[in-house]
């Protein structure tokens, strides 16, 4: 059987027990398009580290946020709502960083009325998203952030930088493109469809050093990196299964991982691996994957 054909198994399984391990899962507990689009992006920004912490510290702070994020966002006022935020901590990420991210999306929002719109008004219509992203990147980082930092900008060792790396820096942007892949793909009851403006034909795989590995092990890159060139070679491979939808199979290369227990070793996963017959650890043939 092909890759193709088993990729295709795996995802239509990946329903809603994998779905309770994805922070997928919360932009889906709001109804509003304001909602959904600012949990997403929450969430996606938070989305790295231990799956388990990723989970209970974006709940933690969706809850800090109230009924409606979206409204608490719009109406963030650093003096006033930084309360909110006191002791929140993930990772590299304080509350201060959180606090600097509303800010900034608060800007982005009253700009251009929401993040769709100030996506696209840096979007050049390429055939990825590549320069879109980074323009987004770059424009998001050079708002007035005088309540936070003297002068207006931000210093080069901001944390909330760590929330906006770009492809110009050859960062993988994996958690900026599992958010795109959320609003972009149509809904079809994991990811979001809530973009108009983006075809999922740009869409890049949200790469990390888990879908990294497993990409190599199922032939789809020889790369070492899991950086931007990585990705796009990656997604380049998946588009020969769907042109039109390069990165629908992210959700079940992740999840052989994150819910599947791969760790890219020989050992009794293997087994009762779906794709062990087209990975090296499996013994299957990786060179003639991909299309």
């Amino acid at each position: 059987m092909m890759l193709q054909d088993i990729l295709e198994k795996v995802q239509a399984r990946s329903g809603p027990d994998f779905l309770q391990k994805d922070p997928v899962r919360f932009p889906r507990q709001f109804s509003s398009f304001a909602d959904q689009e600012a949990v997403a992006f929450v969430s996606a920004a938070l989305a790295y580290g231990q799956v388990g912490i990723i989970l209970r510290h974006v709940e933690d702070l969706i809850g800090r946020m109230g009924k409606s994020p979206a409204d608490f966002i719009a109406n963030f006022t650093p003096r006033r709502d930084a309360a909110y935020l006191r002791g929140f901590k993930h990772r590299f990420n304080d509350a201060k960083d959180l606090a600097c991210l509303f800010w900034l999306m608060r800007g982005m929002i009253e700009t251009a009325g929401s993040l769709e719109n100030f996506f696209g008004q840096g979007d050049d219509g390429g055939a990825t998203i590549t320069s879109a992203l980074a323009s987004f990147c770059r424009r998001a980082l050079a708002q007035d952030v005088t309540p936070f930092y003297a002068g207006g900008r931000l210093p080069a060792r901001a944390g909330v930088r760590y929330f906006f790396p770009s492809p110009e820096g050859g960062s993988a942007c994996k958690r900026l493109c599992m958010f795109l892949r959320w609003v972009v793909r149509p809904d079809d009851g994991i990811d979001l469809g809530l973009w108009t403006t983006i075809a999922p034909a740009r869409l890049v795989l949200p790469l990390d050093t888990h879908t990294g590995r497993i990409s190599r092990l199922l032939g789809l890159s020889a790369r070492r990196t899991a950086d931007w060139k990585m990705a796009l070679e990656v997604t380049e491979r998946l588009r020969a299964f769907d042109a039109s939808d390069p990165v629908r199979f992210d959700f079940a290369l992740a999840h052989l991982g994150i819910s599947e227990g791969c760790r890219g070793r020989q050992g009794e996963v293997c087994r009762s691996c779906a794709v062990a017959s087209c990975c090296l650890c499996g013994g299957g043939p990786p060179e003639k994957n991909g299309g």
